[in-house]
C-alpha cells in the first residue's frame, strides 16, 4: 500500500476555511477532495455531488483517503489553534510570561494585558476551526469503517491517524476552555446542540481515543520517515502528556520511558528544529511552494526595530542561568538603529519562510518533552535519583551541571523551571504548566495589573453561546 508520507502533502490546496459551518456538513470530506483537483476559486464555486454512492466510493480508495488525512495536517498548519499566524504559540506566550507584544492588533492586545473578552476573534477562530477539524476526523473515521474496498491495514492505518486527531484537538480544546464538548459525530444537527461535558470525562475520552488509535497503528507497525504523520510513538507522547495532567505518574512515566528509549537527545543545539532532529517525535511538514518554513519563525524572529511583533520578557531572560547554552543557540537580539533599544526573540526556528529550501518543520512534540514529564512522574513516585538523571540530562545538554537536590519539592519546582526554560515558545506548553501546577495566580497576578483568578481559562466564544445556548454556562467571570 501507498503510504501517507511526504508525497501526500506536496499539492495540497488552498481554502480549507471555506468548507461549511463550524461543525460541517455531511459532504465536508469531498469538498475536501474536489478542493485538491481544481483552484480555490473554483472550488468556493462548486456543489459536491449529493449521493450516497459516491462517498462509499470515496472511502474505497486509500489514496483519497490519504488526501483527506493530508488536508487535516494542513489545516492545522496554517489556521486555528495548533499553529499558523495565530496560533497557540505567540497568543498563549503572550498570555503568560514568555512574549511581550508590539503589534496593534486589538484582539492579540486583550491577551497581552489579560482582559480576553468573550467576543475576541482569535478564540472564535479557534473553536470554530478546531472543530470544524474534528467534524472532518469523525468523517474519515465513519467512512474508513463502512469502506469495502479498504484492506484491514489500511483500515487501521487511516483510523488510527484520525482517532489521534481527534483526540489530539481536543486535547487542545479542553486545556484552553475547560469544560468543552467532545465531539464524535457527523449528524450536524445533534453537534449544533451539544452540550459541554466536564474536563475530567474530556480527559477519558481523548484517553480513549488515543488507546485506541494505539491499538490500530501498532497492529500495522507504521512509522513515518520524516515524523510528519502521527504513528505509535505520537500516540505515546500525547498520552503521556494526558496523563501528566491527570497526575497518573505511572502510566506517564511508563510511555516516557518507551519514547526515551527509542529516540535520542541532539547533543548540537543548532540541530534541534532543523526537520531531520533525531529527537522530534511530530511534525508538521512545511510546503513545497510556500511557506517553505515555519509559521513559528515568521511570526517569533525579530528582523527590524520599529516593526516587530513579539520579544521574549526580561522575566524569561532572567529565568536562566548565565552559562546556559539555550541562550546563545536558542534566543536571538535585534537592535534599533540607533542602538537605543535591544530586544530578544525565540530563535529555534531560524529558517525565513521564503527560503528556497524547507530546513525546518513546525514541530509538535520532541523527545526533551518526554525527559522532563518522565522526571516529573519519578519525582511524584519518590523516585529521587531517576528523577533527577532525567532533570540533568536536559541541563547537561544546555552546558549546565548536574544538581543534588534532595527534597520532592524542591526537585519539582526545579523540574517547572527547567520546562519553562527548556519548552519556551512552543505550542502554549508554559502556559499549560501554569494551570495544571497551579501556578497561575502567583506568576500571572504578579504580571498584569488587570489579573483575575477566573483568566485560567478563556471564555468561550460569544457567538458559539448564542447559536448553541446549550452550551451554557459561560465559565466564570466571563
Amino acid at each position: 500500500m501507498k503510504r501517507l508520507n511526504d508525497t501526500a502533502f506536496e499539492n495540497i490546496g488552498q481554502g480549507i476555511s471555506a468548507i461549511g459551518a463550524p461543525f460541517g456538513t455531511p459532504w465536508t470530506f469531498l469538498l475536501i477532495l474536489v478542493m485538491n483537483m481544481m483552484g480555490c476559486a473554483d472550488f468556493v464555486e462548486v456543489d459536491p455531488p449529493r449521493n450516497t454512492l459516491v462517498w462509499e466510493t470515496v472511502f474505497d480508495d486509500p489514496s483519497t483517503v490519504e488526501s483527506a488525512l493530508a488536508n487535516l495536517y494542513f489545516g492545522m498548519r496554517e489556521q486555528g489553534m495548533v499553529s499558523g499566524t495565530t496560533g497557540v504559540t505567540p497568543v498563549l506566550g503572550i498570555y503568560a510570561d514568555e512574549l511581550d507584544y508590539y503589534g496593534f492588533g486589538a484582539d492579540l492586545i486583550q491577551f497581552y494585558q489579560g482582559e480576553v473578552a468573550a467576543a475576541n476573534g482569535i478564540i472564535a477562530n479557534w473553536w470554530r476551526h478546531t472543530y470544524h477539524l474534528i467534524y472532518s476526523a469523525n468523517d474519515i473515521i465513519n467512512g474508513v469503517d463502512a469502506s469495502n474496498g479498504l484492506t484491514k491495514d489500511e483500515k487501521n492505518e487511516f483510523k488510527g491517524q484520525a482517532l489521534f486527531i481527534r483526540a489530539y484537538l481536543h486535547s487542545q480544546l479542553v486545556l484552553a476552555f475547560g469544560d468543552v464538548p467532545y465531539i464524535t459525530s457527523t449528524d450536524y444537527l445533534e453537534n449544533g446542540r451539544v452540550s459541554r461535558i466536564p474536563t475530567t470525562e474530556v480527559y477519558a475520552y481523548i484517553i480513549r481515543d488515543l488507546s485506541e488509535a494505539l491499538d490500530a497503528l501498532e497492529s500495522v507497525d507504521f512509522v513515518s520517515s520524516e515524523r510528519v504523520v502521527p504513528d505509535g510513538d505520537v500516540v505515546k507522547a500525547l498520552l503521556a502528556r494526558m496523563y501528566l495532567h491527570e497526575e497518573n505518574w505511572e502510566m506517564a512515566a511508563s510511555l516516557a520511558t518507551e519514547l526515551i528509549d527509542s529516540y535520542s537527545l541532539e547533543n548540537d543545539l543548532d540541530r534541534v528544529f532543523l526537520k531531520d532532529s533525531q529527537e522530534t517525535i511530530w511534525q508538521l511538514k512545511a510546503d513545497t511552494e510556500f511557506p517553505l518554513n515555519t509559521r513559528e519563525g515568521e511570526q517569533l524572529i525579530i528582523r527590524s526595530i520599529p516593526g516587530q511583533s513579539y520579544a521574549l520578557t526580561a522575566d524569561f531572560l532572567m529565568a536562566f542561568e548565565a552559562d546556559d547554552l539555550r541562550r546563545d543557540h536558542w534566543m536571538g537580539s535585534m537592535s534599533d538603529v540607533d542602538n537605543t533599544i535591544t530586544l530578544y526573540f525565540a530563535h529555534k526556528y531560524k529558517a525565513d519562510i521564503n527560503e528556497m529550501e524547507s530546513v525546518e518543520y513546525s514541530i509538535l512534540m520532541r523527545l526533551a518533552e518526554q525527559v522532563l514529564i518522565r522526571a516529573e512522574a519519578r519525582a511524584h513516585m519518590g523516585d529521587m535519583v531517576g528523577s533527577r538523571a532525567d532533570l540533568n540530562a536536559i541541563r547537561n545538554r544546555a552546558g549546565l551541571p548536574d544538581v543534588n537536590i534532595s527534597t520532592t519539592d524542591d526537585l519539582l519546582d526545579a523540574i517547572v523551571l527547567e520546562r519553562r526554560r527548556e519548552l519556551f515558545t512552543e505550542q502554549g506548553l508554559r502556559w499549560f504548566d501554569l494551570g495544571r501546577t497551579g501556578l497561575t495566580e502567583e506568576v500571572m497576578g504578579a504580571l498584569k495589573p488587570n489579573w483575575q483568578s477566573t483568566d485560567v481559562l478563556l471564555p468561550l466564544p460569544e457567538s458559539e453561546l448564542e447559536a448553541n445556548p446549550n452550551l451554557l454556562p459561560q465559565n466564570d467571570g466571563y
